[in-house]
């Protein structure tokens, strides 16, 4: 007779239980649906009473009004008079009313759980993927999502990760049906990873020569593809091949962007030295690189400054990266960028802790940046860092209607509180999973209703 219960069977028994408790897993979490994306705007809508933030200016008490999806008022209100019967009128005295916050450089919809891999789609295989969208992985169903936009992160650059060269990023709003609703500006930046320029020590490290040889070859490749894809669109300068009957080169057509002035470069780096051999680099094609990390840049925040280089800061909250450093270090360095006159925005690792993102730049008010440039570099900041401060980024008349209402400080955890939300005039469901589970088991153990 068979033996049904050999030790092979058994462990691919074990497996198979393995994989089988996964997927359920996954699809259990995937299949629970998301509030449905709001509908369009159909009638004005004015909110009074509330204390505007507009990113612009000192925050001020004012009235604030938007119609099929722009804004058509902003200021004090002493000389509006409303129509209560064809407007719907919010009367928000006492809260806050926001540009919605912009997460830079984030994974949000591109994985779901994090130790699945079957959710996680922000990695190619290869080193040079220029021709990755980003854009077309984006999960619009994300469960993760509804829980970022409750604390007021209404817009998002999502990018890829891995190889030299990751692939390109994009501008997506955050209450969509799918990726192609969620679009605001698609390959808005080519995302790389810089090598690092320091050696490695110890025992096991390869010798200095390796490793100088190992750089010099991922650089040359680099040099290599840029050339190429420089001279690629000199000759194909609208990806058009029927002038030489020759079928697109896809991975030199992807950046066509760059020569343009459609796509940025964003480069991966955070020490001072690497920083400025990446600026220099890319100075070769008149590209100047929007720099990601960027942990060491209070170390030459004057050249960076006179080179006018962004920067995409991704963590307040760490520990120093230098000995001797004081431990706030990497917490005042915001504010030592700012009076330096270095532009940047916030940034925060992965996917679900983008709901943290205010508190990054909350955290640097605590040590010395001002107010209204910590909340620029949330909102007006970071749109101009992509390139869409012309729609989004600030509360201003004909800019979109992309805004939330707090009953608090919104860069304070204790006061974010988002009450409303508008995405482009929608009326954004601001229900979650998080949410959902509180009511359930507040019902079961008769918690009273916050």
């Amino acid at each position: 007779m068979k033996n049904l219960f050999s030790p092979r069977r058994i462990h691919l028994l074990q497996a198979s239980a393995i994989l089988g408790f996964f997927s359920l897993m996954t699809l259990s979490v995937l299949a629970q649906s998301n509030p449905s994306p709001g509908k369009p705007q159909t009638k004005p809508v004015w909110i009074t009473g509330a204390i505007i933030h507009d990113a612009v200016n000192p925050p001020y008490p004012g009235v604030i009004g938007f119609d099929k999806g722009e804004i058509v008022y902003v200021g004090r209100g002493a000389e509006i008079r409303l129509d209560a019967v064809n407007s719907e009128i919010i009367d928000a005295r006492g809260q806050h009313v926001y540009p919605g916050f912009i997460a830079l450089h984030t994974l949000l919809g591109l994985y779901e759980i994090e130790s699945v891999r079957a959710t996680r789609d922000h990695t190619e295989s290869g080193t040079l993927n220029p021709h990755v969208h980003a854009l077309i992985a984006y999960n619009s169903d994300s469960r993760i999502v509804p829980t970022v936009r409750n604390h007021g992160v209404l817009l998002a650059q999502i990018a890829p990760e891995g190889g030299l060269i990751s692939g390109r990023s994009a501008v997506v709003q955050l209450d969509a049906w799918n990726w192609e609703d969620a679009c605001i500006k698609a390959a808005d930046g080519m995302y790389l990873q810089w090598p690092s320029m320091s050696n490695s020590t110890g025992p096991r490290a390869p010798s200095a020569e390796e490793q100088n040889k190992a750089r010099n070859l991922t650089l040359g490749s680099l040099e290599q593809y840029l050339n190429e894809a420089r001279d690629y669109h000199l000759q194909n300068p609208n990806n058009d091949p029927s002038g030489n009957q020759r079928p697109i080169n896809l991975k030199l057509a992807s950046a066509s962007g760059l020569w343009n002035g459609q796509t940025k470069v964003f480069v991966r780096v955070g020490d001072a030295k690497g920083m400025v051999a990446a600026v220099e680099f890319f100075a070769r094609w008149n590209l100047k690189p929007v720099l990601v990390g960027a942990e060491e840049a209070d170390q030459i925040q004057d050249w960076l400054a006179a080179q006018k280089i962004d920067l995409i800061l991704t963590k307040v909250h760490r520990l120093p990266n230098r000995d001797g450093d004081p431990v706030y270090s990497a917490y005042d360095a915001p504010a030592r960028l700012a009076r330096a006159g270095v532009r940047f925005g916030f940034s925060m690792d992965g996917a679900w802790n983008q709901r943290n993102l205010p508190y990054q730049a909350g955290h640097a008010v605590g040590f010395g940046l001002d107010t209204l440039r910590a909340l620029q570099a949330l909102t007006l900041d970071a749109a101009r860092i992509l390139g869409i401060e012309g729609r989004y980024g600030s509360l201003e008349v004909g800019k979109s209607a992309t805004l939330f209402l707090s009953t608090g400080d919104a860069l304070d955890m204790r006061g974010n509180n988002p009450t409303h939300a508008f995405v482009d005039g929608r009326r954004v469901n601001l229900d979650d999973k998080q949410k959902a589970l509180y009511r359930k088991f507040s019902e079961k153990y008769e918690i009273p209703a916050r």
